[in-house]
């Protein structure tokens, strides 16, 4: 679970333009700009990843995928049905009725490839310079069935149901041309007021995001100058399913949650500030000269790798253990602590449970971002006492696309 933090800077103009243009319903964002919504848009309740294979023969039946797949995602968030499918049979209609009468929701489809649909035949596009496998982390405990794809569809609401239908509508144009590979759910809530959502261990979750619109944000995301020149535009997603041992925190004392992470649980602010925005003093100590922010503590082993953090929390409860597996790739009983004169009781199943984070990173470098990042937090991080790291994927998310246009025209 990476975090960072980093400085706020205005926006530029170049930059607010490059943005999606807005709706005049505030219940539905544009699909269409110089990038793909979802990144930039104001993050949704829901979300919805659906990772699938390829299974065309080459890039001109990939080029027919993508075409439909844009056609979809232009009507799908504007609230209206989707196209036919050639798949139906005679008096059979694609729109299920599932959705009829519900808000778009700000629903948004992003679309991105993994290296795999470079190698189809036909292909002649280089691929984007940083799209390679993730290496391997010391902790890691991966899960091969939520990891890797050829293609995948992030797809974010602020309605659940309507996130599932957009995924019906865009499944249904797979048949012929891609299986689904996995699918992975999650929700945030927003504080009343606003505020920056809570993951699972009751922390604020993306403080440090650089902000939309800021030239931070341009520098941190989108794609770098070396890149194709058809992937202008676009940018990288690291996708990690991360199970957090929800029991094992519970159970932890609050100032030690807060040494563990390097800010207070009760308002996001770093142990050395006051407010949740506050710039964390890493060289400041405490009364006995040590420093207040632990050299183990989260903020420290991550600070100073920038990215946009699009995350979602993740409770699937007891369905993989009920199903014959373990959540847990380690198996093993689950220590810790109990207040004093506890009798020997069960553990109620609490190893079993699958809760947690679906981590969503965007940026243009994985390399120092992301990895960089990840490296240094698994070389010793006091939080890898409480999460597993089980699934993993990287993806190139393609530019955006306009009204005459597709997803990945510039592609192929």
């Amino acid at each position: 679970m990476v975090g960072f933090t980093g400085g706020r800077l205005l926006a530029s103009a170049d930059e607010t333009a490059a943005q999606p243009a807005p709706s005049e319903h505030s219940d539905i964002v544009s699909a269409f700009g110089a990038h793909q919504a979802g990144i930039a848009t104001a993050q949704q309740r829901y979300a919805t990843l659906v990772v699938a294979d390829l299974t065309v023969s080459d890039a001109a039946s990939f080029r027919r995928l993508m075409v439909d797949v844009s056609a979809t995602v232009a009507l799908i968030t504007r609230g209206e049905e989707p196209p036919p499918s050639r798949m139906f049979p005679e008096g059979a209609t694609t729109p299920t009725d599932f959705a009829t009468g519900l808000s778009p929701s700000r629903l948004t489809v992003t679309v991105g490839v993994g290296a795999g649909v470079f190698e189809l035949p036909g292909m002649t596009r280089e691929a984007p310079r940083r799209l390679r496998p993730l290496p391997a982390f010391a902790g890691d405990h991966l899960d091969p069935r939520w990891g890797g794809g050829d293609m995948i569809f992030q797809i974010c609401a602020d309605d659940a149901q309507v996130v599932s239908a957009a995924m019906r509508a865009l499944r249904a144009r797979l048949p012929g041309y891609a299986v689904i590979r996995w699918t992975q759910s999650g929700f945030i809530s927003v504080p009343e007021g606003g505020g920056t959502p809570r993951n699972m261990f009751g922390q604020k979750d993306g403080t440090s995001n650089p902000p939309t619109g800021s030239v931070e944000f341009a520098d941190t995301v989108w794609t770098l100058p070396d890149e194709p020149e058809w992937f202008a535009g676009g940018s990288y997603l690291v996708f990690r399913k991360i199970r957090m041992k929800t029991a094992n925190w519970d159970l932890t004392a609050r100032d030690e949650q807060d040494a563990v992470i390097g800010r207070r649980r009760s308002d996001g602010a770093p142990l050395t500030g006051n407010e949740e925005f506050d710039e964390p003093d890493l060289e400041a100590t405490g009364a006995d000269g040590t420093t207040v922010i632990a050299s183990d503590a989260h903020v420290r082993r991550v600070h100073g790798f920038s990215m946009l953090r699009r995350s979602y929390n993740y409770d699937y409860g007891f369905l993989t253990a009920m199903a014959g597996g373990s959540p847990d790739p380690l198996e093993h009983p689950e220590n810790h602590p109990h207040a004093p004169g506890t009798a020997d009781h069960h553990h109620g199943g609490h190893g079993k449970l699958d809760v947690g984070l679906l981590f969503c990173a965007y940026g243009n470098d994985p390399d120092s971002q992301f990895i960089a990042a990840q490296q240094r937090m698994a070389e010793q991080d006091r939080l890898n006492a409480f999460i597993q790291h089980t699934g993993s994927a990287i993806f190139a998310i393609l530019p955006g696309f306009g009204k005459d246009g597709y997803l990945g025209d510039t592609l192929v």
